[in-house]
């Protein structure tokens, strides 16, 4: 299909991957796997295999467009969308669909996020392709929805029914990131998925959903719909996108509408949102233990992430279950299951005014 286009979510700071991820450079611009290339490279090259470089664009922040043009040379100014504020998905999601409708009204596309890991990628994209066929010939929202391995609590998770049409299920609920009780039975029940947070539809049905259940959003990034793929486009964006409600696209569209259709898939996902989640996703050596550094000396250390820049040699003895992260300006020493604090103890740094380490 010709009316393929893809746009990757690339405006997010990362706070969880703090101190490497800062809001000057955040993850998605990160060689974080140390393969040589950041995830936001990574994640346009795996599209690549499912339309060609020209439908692929980016929504970012506008503090880093330069970043996107480093990472993806290739791509024009046009399909560089620059948020002037961080306003969460639904925005985001509104403004690419009324861009790419504009450029194509028959337009199928998937908008995913920029960093996530996904390791079996012909898998991947063997599902995106059932999903845009099926987005193709019907009015629906598609999301992936992953097949649990384990009760983890920090996802959302798709209650769907059993039956089918061609592997694509109706969508019955959404639940937040649920308490452990709740995930272990969400897996034992078989009736449950992973929410990827990435989506399937054509243009026109995504723009009718918020025509139906967020039409703020809608009449303010579409009150100039002629400006879109025009050297207006950026002047319209910067002074009425910081005027849309910021409300993710789950709260906005996908728990109102009742069109919402999910994929149960397995491709080696993870949304890598954490350095848990990175340890999880690493090769790790006998002890368990992810060392991201050219030197270390280790004594009884298990289960950990070790990582240091610029040659740093690292020696740690005694450590179990934790993660060691310096950067430079800041060395971070912290148990791995205590990982959701970070987000606090940046916005502890914030109020401190040490502005510098952010």
């Amino acid at each position: 299909m010709s009316n393929i286009y893809v746009a990757i979510m690339a405006g997010g700071v990362g706070s969880r991957f703090w101190p490497a991820s800062r809001e000057s450079r955040p993850k998605q611009f990160l060689d974080i796997m140390g393969v040589g290339k950041s995830l936001i490279q990574l994640t346009y090259e795996r599209f690549l295999n499912l339309c060609p470089k020209e439908n692929i664009f980016i929504v970012t922040n506008g503090m880093y467009k330069a970043l996107v043009k480093e990472h993806l040379p290739d791509l024009t100014d046009n399909q560089i969308l620059c948020e002037p504020s961080r306003n969460n998905t639904a925005p985001c999601i509104a403004y690419a669909a009324l861009k790419l409708h504009n450029l194509d009204p028959d337009a199928n596309m998937v908008i995913a996020p920029s960093d996530h890991i996904i390791l079996q990628e012909k898998n991947f994209i063997d599902t995106l392709n059932q999903a845009l066929s099926f987005s193709e010939k019907n009015n629906a929202l598609v999301t992936l929805g992953i097949r649990p391995s384990h009760p983890n609590t920090g996802y959302g998770y798709i209650n769907f029914e059993a039956n089918d049409q061609d592997g694509v299920h109706k969508v019955v609920r959404f639940t937040e990131k649920p308490p452990l009780e709740k995930a272990e039975a969400f897996l034992a029940s078989g009736d449950y998925l992973w929410n990827a947070g990435i989506f399937i539809w054509k243009t026109s049905s995504i723009l009718n959903a918020f025509q139906q259940h967020a039409t703020g959003i809608l009449k303010i990034l579409n009150a100039s719909p002629d400006c879109f793929n025009t050297p207006n486009e950026q002047a319209f964006i910067d002074e009425n996108y910081p005027k849309t409600e910021r409300i993710s696209i789950d709260y906005a569209i996908m728990e109102k509408a009742n069109n919402v259709f999910t994929i149960p898939s397995d491709f080696g996902w993870s949304d890598l949102g954490t350095w848990a989640s990175l340890h999880n996703e690493s090769e790790k050596n006998e002890k368990g233990n992810v060392i991201h550094c050219k030197y270390a000396l280790t004594e009884d250390v298990t289960n950990s992430i070790i990582r240091a820049t610029n040659g740093k040699l690292v020696i740690a003895k005694g450590l179990h279950n934790f993660m060691v992260i310096d950067e430079g300006d800041v060395l971070l020493i912290y148990p791995k299951d205590n990982e959701q604090e970070i987000k606090g103890i940046t916005q502890n740094i914030k109020d401190k005014n040490w502005n510098q380490y952010l």
